[in-house]
C-alpha cells in the first residue's frame, strides 16, 4: 500500500471551516438504505462533516482519515469515534458495519483495496454509498463567469489529476457493487464574503452510488 497522498493537512484548520456541510436530507436518504442503522464507518472523513450528519441517524460512527491533523481538527460528537487509518487497510472487525460512506473522497482512494475492505467490513444487508459534487454555481450569469474562467484559465493547470473524476461526477470511475438508483437533494450553502474563502457558496451532489446488500456468500446481488 502506498503513502496516501496527502493534500490537507497542511491546511486542516482553514479546511474545516471553509469545507461545505452536506443537507440533512442526504442523510435521511442514506440511513433508508441499509437493513440495520447500528454502526458506520465514515472513510476519509476529512474533518467529519459526513460523519457529524450521518451520527443521528445510527447508533455510532467510525470515522477514519489518513491524516492525523485533520483528525485531530474534526468537531467532536458523542456518536462519532474519529481514528487515523488508511482507508485501504482500518483495525475494525470484519461485517461491522451497515454503512460504509465516502464523501468526496473515493477518488483519492487505492480503488482495488479499498474495495476489498469493503466486502470485508460491510454486515449483512449493508450499504456502500459514495458520493461527489463538482465546481460551485452562484448566479448562472456573470459571477459564474468569472468564477469558472478562475476555476479552468488561472488554476485549472494545478488540480491534482484525480480531479478529473469529480468533474465527470464519478460517472467512469470503477465501481465494483450492483448500484440502487437514487436522487441526492441539492446542496446549498449561504455564506458571507468573510466565511466565503477557500471553499464555494453552492454546489450540487452529482453522484451517490450505494450497493445492493450482500448476499450470504459474500457476493452482491441486485
Amino acid at each position: 500500500m502506498r503513502p496516501f497522498s496527502d493534500h490537507f493537512s497542511s491546511l486542516s484548520s482553514a479546511y474545516a471551516v471553509h469545507r461545505p456541510g452536506y443537507p440533512d436530507a442526504l442523510f435521511t436518504l442514506l440511513a433508508a438504505l441499509p437493513v440495520k442503522r447500528k454502526r458506520v464507518w465514515d472513510c476519509a472523513t476529512g474533518s467529519g462533516q459526513a460523519a457529524l450528519g450521518l451520527a443521528p441517524h445510527f447508533e455510532s460512527v467510525l470515522a477514519t482519515d489518513a491524516s492525523a491533523a485533520q483528525v485531530q481538527a474534526a468537531t467532536p460528537h458523542p456518536r462519532v469515534r474519529y481514528a487515523v487509518a488508511q482507508a485501504e487497510a482500518v483495525p475494525f472487525r470484519s461485517g461491522t458495519f451497515d454503512l460504509i460512506a465516502v464523501a468526496q473522497a473515493l477518488h483519492w482512494l487505492e480503488l482495488p483495496e479499498f474495495y476489498a475492505e469493503a466486502r470485508r467490513l460491510l454486515a449483512p444487508g449493508g450499504v456502500v454509498a459514495v458520493w461527489t459534487y463538482g465546481r460551485h454555481h452562484v448566479d448562472g450569469g456573470a459571477i459564474d463567469e468569472v468564477l469558472d474562467d478562475y476555476y479552468d484559465r488561472i488554476v485549472g493547470a494545478y488540480w491534482p489529476p484525480e480531479r478529473r473524476w469529480v468533474e465527470n461526477g464519478y460517472r467512469t470511475l470503477r465501481f465494483p457493487f450492483a448500484e440502487v438508483p437514487v436522487a441526492p437533494p441539492p446542496m446549498a450553502v449561504s455564506w458571507t464574503l468573510d466565511e466565503r474563502p477557500g471553499r464555494p457558496v453552492r454546489e450540487t451532489i452529482r453522484c451517490c452510488s450505494p450497493t445492493s446488500p450482500p448476499s450470504s456468500t459474500g457476493t452482491f446481488a441486485p
